[in-house]
């Protein structure tokens, strides 16, 4: 139990700092395409997280499992926000009479 902890830490640590990385080279011009494309991954994200939280295999199993689902959604709605807020500067101004 405790080595699949350990692993997992590893690899979560690994992965924030490869996703850190990889998200700092990107050009702010290809910023709302990638946002697209988190937020469709954030989606995966919150419903592995509600497997998780469901599946009843321990407190600390359920309390991840939840701090996962409320970090991943806060992820899908901000990203949309952003993108929508994005696209409205792109649509043309109505003429006020």
């Amino acid at each position: 139990m405790a080595d699949s902890l350990i692993i997992g830490l590893v690899v979560f640590v690994l992965a924030s700092f490869v996703g850190f990385e990889v998200i700092n080279k990107v050009p702010p011009t290809l910023h709302t395409p990638l946002m697209s494309g988190s937020n469709a991954i954030s989606g995966i994200a919150v419903v592995g997280a509600l497997l998780v939280a469901g599946s009843g295999n321990g407190t600390v199993t359920t309390v991840l499992g939840v701090v996962a689902i409320a970090l991943a959604t806060v992820n899908v709605v901000g990203g949309f926000l952003v993108t929508d807020r994005m696209l409205q500067m792109f649509k043309k101004k109505e003429a006020r009479s």
